[in-house]
């Protein structure tokens, strides 16, 4: 495969490479630059964070989970080429000025997800930086660096908006929906790559070869986020960023949620599409989607049909998707926003859900008139609570009805216990998120109510 992309302004065109190598490894072993440096190589630390740009804009992302293949007709930044014309970046200077580095080794890496916060006017430091860890300074130095650049205007260099190489339509690399369907057809057992955040590790930790491969992140049909009267009908491609940011005017809780998800590197290229045809159990993504009664528009080859999204998750590891068959659209209906998310994890960023539940209450009256609740992390697929919707359904809505009502929840679920949680744990957890649900429903503050053993 050919793959022409820009590296730090420089125009550079791999012939015949393995599309599936690290752009990490490639950075380093081939152009030694080194600034880039690997940490955990499965995209938590942050320490090999590049800025990516393309006709989206720019992104800081994680460079050991970023294949080669996914950057054709893209720049990428790294952080030797901050300083503009031997004048430190804004953000290096000021990470000098208030001792924002002792050991060093991260510091690379939160000078680029800084400065690529800078050129987009992001000021949230904390979200921003949840993706890079430290373990020297406690943070609180690089927070006044990133406060103290934040007022300084953007380097030129960084500035200016680069010209970015021309792409080919090709089977391996499609740029539209017909040429993947048409591509998924000669190579049905190809493996699909879209934001990598889950595929990555598969080549960086399980070292199993994912080619052919074909990458999705060029084809723009499936980015594309349309609102009717009626529906929300989101491409498969959109990132889960991109989602965060459309959910905010419509279900301002999954929003909340979706900040959660993971960090920005990863939130940046995830797609929600990935995050459902992937099938975890615990991805976070699918209960509040079914909880929204969303509906999956599949297409293989030029045969397209929908499946409600609860229905497409058949067991532990297997979906309703048949071999050539991809993700085109999730659609999802319009309507009040009754949907209240809650993540539950053991560290409170960027960390893999324990559980997750999904509550859609409507309330009408004083009473229940319809519910839908999906959980996550307690079964092989994202489940919805049906015991439980219909205790609570054509009922008051008080506490007496959702205590008796959490009770079902035995009925609906029978969690397992591993390293996350304990089976009883989780499902004390259901109980906990419903009735801590009806509070913040009535009103009530809820920092107290914290899911208890």
């Amino acid at each position: 495969m050919n793959i022409t992309f820009l590296l730090n302004g420089e125009s550079v065109t791999l012939r015949d490479v393995d599309p599936t190598q690290s752009t990490l490894n490639w950075l380093r072993d081939a152009r030694g630059l080194t600034g880039t440096k690997e940490g955990c190589n499965e995209g938590d630390c942050g320490a090999c964070t590049v800025m990516l740009r393309d006709a989206d804009g720019a992104r800081a992302v994680n460079a050991c989970i970023l294949f080669l293949g996914q950057l054709d007709g893209k720049s990428v930044t790294t952080v030797e080429a901050l300083a503009d014309a031997g004048t430190l970046h804004p953000v290096q200077e000021a990470l000098v000025e208030e001792h924002g580095s002792q050991c060093g080794f991260c510091t690379p890496g939160i000078a680029v997800s800084l400065a690529t916060a800078h050129l987009n006017g992001d000021q949230a430091h904390d979200d921003v930086l949840a993706g890079n860890l430290c373990r020297c300074t406690g943070y609180a130095p690089i927070i006044r660096a990133a406060e103290r650049a934040a007022s300084n205007p953007v380097p030129k260099g960084i500035a200016a908006v680069p010209d970015l190489p021309k792409t080919d339509d090709n089977a391996m690399r499609p740029t539209t929906a017909d040429t993947l369907a048409h591509s998924l057809m000669e190579h049905p057992h190809a493996t699909l790559v879209a934001g990598a955040t889950d595929v990555g590790l598969w080549s960086t930790k399980a070292l199993r070869d994912i080619r052919p491969a074909i990458f999705m992140n060029g084809v723009a049909d499936l980015k594309q986020i349309e609102v009717t009267d009626s529906h929300i009908h989101i491409g498969a491609g959109v990132s889960i960023e991109a989602l965060r940011l459309l959910m905010l005017d419509h279900h301002p809780h999954f929003a909340e949620m979706l900040r959660r998800f993971a960090s920005v590197q990863v939130r940046n290229v995830a797609t929600i599409g990935g995050n459902i045809a992937n099938g975890s159990p615990i991805g976070d993504g699918p209960p509040p989607l079914i909880a929204l009664d969303a509906v999956l528009h599949l297409r293989r080859g030029d045969v397209r049909r929908q499946v409600a999204l609860e229905d497409f998750f058949i067991d532990y590891g297997k979906q309703d998707r048949q071999p050539g068959e991809f993700v085109e659209v999730i659609s999802v209906p319009r309507g009040p926003d009754h949907l209240r998310v809650y993540k539950l994890s053991k560290r409170f960023d960027q960390d893999i859900s324990a559980v997750l539940g999904a509550f859609n209450i409507a309330v009408e009256n004083g009473n229940i008139a319809s519910a839908r609740i999906t959980f996550g992390g307690m079964a092989g697929t994202p489940k919805r609570a049906h015991h439980v919707e219909k205790a609570l359904i054509g009922q008051s809505w008080d506490l007496d009805t959702v205590e008796k009502a959490a009770q079902a929840f035995s009925k609906d679920y029978t969690p397992m216990t591993d390293m996350r949680a304990s089976a009883d744990y989780r499902l004390r957890t259901c109980q906990n998120m419903l009735i801590r649900c009806f509070h913040e429903d009535s009103g009530a503050k809820t920092s107290v109510l914290e899911v208890t053993p």
